[in-house]
């Protein structure tokens, strides 16, 4: 992509909105920075070997 693409860009913007109600109404199940990192550390460390 050598340019942004405006389409792009609002789906983006329209989809972090929706996110952005969800988490605040409490509708939205967020999941720690460490649990996430665990998660993938395990699965790096096993697809590297």
């Amino acid at each position: 992509m050598d340019r942004p693409d405006l389409e792009i860009d609002r789906i983006w913007g329209e989809e972090a909105r929706k996110r952005w109600r969800m988490y605040k109404a409490v509708k939205l199940e967020t999941v720690s920075y460490e649990k996430v990192m665990r998660k993938h550390r395990a699965k790096w460390r096993f697809d590297f070997q």
